[in-house]
């Protein structure tokens, strides 16, 4: 059976992390417990993805016992389109376009996937680009210092567009656990446009 981690679902649906453990705490949605090892993690149906979403997009707004009818009716019948809300039918929930959504960018996380690999004898298992041992969290955190794509791939041709466009989507699905990892550029001031480290960060690679 698949499922989603809440931090996945956030980078799915463009929820805010804290926004979709509130939605489990206060019981909007029940995600399943899975044990891997010590571990006990709490994931979602797509379905409940889909729910997020809709909460994304201003469902939040709407009474907590509006807004768990709601998910419930989705988690009971995944195929519905149209709900309506209340009594009457001038108001109603469209579930399509939220459906699609989640299905196109779940399509995406699935290709972010690949290009990453997590191997214990790589770089002690620190997620790189698949074919390198460039870290995915280093290229995010140029990103994040203002480097542009142009930039980063002066300073590692064995990337591309493509990979560096899925760093913001991978980091925000998978964070890094633990400590912060030590770069010789973080919190460094750069004096104009062309000192970014990127010639540093070649020679420390």
């Amino acid at each position: 059976m698949e499922g989603y981690t809440p931090a996945e679902a956030a980078a799915v649906t463009g929820l805010p992390l804290g926004a979709v453990h509130r939605a489990i705490d206060s019981r909007l949605i029940r995600p399943r417990s899975a044990r891997s090892g010590a571990t006990v993690r709490r994931l979602l149906s797509k379905e409940q993805l889909v729910f997020l979403q809709l909460e994304a997009e201003g469902l939040r707004f709407l009474p907590v016992s509006t807004r768990r009818e709601i998910a419930e009716k989705l988690q009971k019948t995944p195929k519905i389109d149209f709900l309506p809300i209340g009594n009457g039918t001038a108001l109603f929930v469209e579930f399509k376009t939220a459906r699609r959504k989640v299905e196109s960018q779940l399509k995406q996380l699935a290709r972010t996937e690949q290009m990453v690999v997590r191997n214990p004898e790589i770089m002690r298992g620190t997620p790189v680009f698949k074919g390198t041992r460039i870290p995915v969290d280093l290229v995010a955190d140029m990103l994040a210092q203002g480097a542009t794509a142009e930039e980063i791939l002066e300073g590692y041709p064995t990337l591309d567009e493509e990979k560096i466009a899925i760093v913001p989507l991978y980091m925000r699905a998978f964070p890094r656990r633990g400590r912060p990892r030590r770069y010789p550029w973080r919190g460094a001031k750069a004096k104009n446009r062309k000192s970014f480290p990127v010639g540093t960060l070649l020679r420390s690679a």
